[in-house]
């Protein structure tokens, strides 16, 4: 349970740029394939998880569109879609995130993404420094929010000007919920007057409690701190036993070699001003020997992937734990992932839910002749297994 006594609310992730077993390597990949995404988004829906997180950037899927196919599969799952500001305009992206709201009928749920590779964000034609990019998105929001909730916009602004912007046909939900991960001075100042739910990566215990202290003195400053939650973006590898789940971590990176490793590091550090992917490499700098950087906090899928680097790794009684460390610094959301992401959605909601309080699968058949329930083969000459229902 969390800290107000009501469980976490617990997302997965649509991997839109691929998947795979192993970190590194092209063993066991699996390109980008949208009935792929749609088997993981079905059993997400199925098996508790509340929304799924679609990523953003030139190497992924358009998230919106994605979102809008995924949709048509699901019943219940939310999507958490990315909006960049500066890539279009306030009022397309308006227009963009109402259709979405309404073709779920109210399952959107909105992701800032300001932006922190500069060659990516050169290549979509923005070339604004750090934190000018933030001044920029306030701006935009402004216009966004006014269109979202009265269908109307005006702003003659430094980066923004929009003249009788209008919005036609309004989302279902009367204000998408917003969430926003930014760990600089400049993010932090830009989230306490807008987003309903802050993010933080999977940082150890204490720095996350910093940084929510961070924020919520900030907002406190804007008469908003009752305002915003926190939520956590984390990756998991959670099997029967400890052993199980380490055995498990070594296996992710077991075709990562040093070159690749230092290739990856260069990257990060070369093509990005994002105060947030410097703190997830500060965590193990590149070096494969010191990848435990706090109690089964894992650092070692951030030595080649960008973004969200560490994973929580144990048993459901071990990370169950480590869970409530982050509830008591008041995270009441989980954004989670694990490779490869269909098989992992169902390991983490079968194995963790359990001890985090959170229901499981729906649509379970359930036997109807007491505590057994037969598998196996059916008519005439099946193997039959017999196993217990309780």
């Amino acid at each position: 349970m969390s800290t107000n006594g009501k469980p976490l609310d617990f997302l997965w992730f649509i991997p839109s740029s691929g998947d795979g077993t192993y970190l590194g390597t092209d063993a066991l990949s699996r390109p980008s394939d949208p009935a792929y995404f749609r088997e993981i988004a079905q059993a997400a829906d199925r098996l508790g998880y509340s929304g799924v997180l679609i990523p953003t950037g030139v190497a992924c899927e358009e998230s919106f569109v994605l979102a809008a196919n995924l949709a048509a599969y699901t019943e219940k799952l939310k999507f958490l879609v990315a909006i960049r500001p500066g890539v279009a305009s306030p009022a397309y992206y308006a227009r963009l995130a109402a259709t979405l709201d309404r073709v779920s009928q109210g399952r959107l749920l909105l992701n800032i993404v300001v932006g922190g590779s500069q060659q990516e964000l050169a290549g979509d034609g923005i070339f604004l420094p750090h934190d000018e990019r933030y001044d920029h998105a306030d701006e935009f929001f402004q216009v966004f929010n006014d269109l979202i909730e009265t269908g109307h916009g005006n702003l003659d602004g430094k980066y923004i000007k929009a003249h009788n912007a209008a919005l036609g046909l309004p989302p279902v939900q009367a204000h998408p919920p917003i969430y926003f991960g930014g760990s600089s001075q400049a993010g932090i100042d830009f989230s306490v007057g807008l987003v309903d739910k802050y993010l933080t990566w999977g940082e150890p215990p204490a720095q996350v409690g910093e940084k929510i202290a961070a924020v919520r003195k900030a907002a406190k400053a804007k008469g908003r701190d009752d305002q915003i939650s926190f939520g956590i973006r984390l990756h998991f590898i959670v099997r029967e036993t400890d052993d199980e789940a380490w055995e498990a971590a070594d296996r992710l990176i077991a075709h990562l070699d040093d070159e690749t490793i230092a290739a990856a590091q260069q990257v990060f550090l070369k093509n990005s001003d994002s105060v947030g992917q410097a703190r997830m490499v500060a965590l193990h700098n590149g070096r494969r020997d010191k990848l435990e950087v706090s109690p089964n906090l894992w650092a070692g899928i951030g030595l080649v992937r960008s973004g969200a680097g560490t994973a929580l790794v144990g048993s459901p009684q071990t990370v169950a734990a480590r869970l409530r460390e982050y509830q008591e610094l008041g995270i009441d959301t989980v954004i989670a992932s694990g490779y490869p992401h269909l098989e992992e959605a169902y390991r983490v909601s079968e194995l963790l839910f359990p001890e985090l309080g959170l229901e499981g699968p729906r649509n379970q058949i359930r036997s109807s002749f007491g505590k057994k329930q037969v598998f196996g083969g059916g008519g005439h000459g099946g193997n039959v297994k017999v196993a217990s229902g309780s």
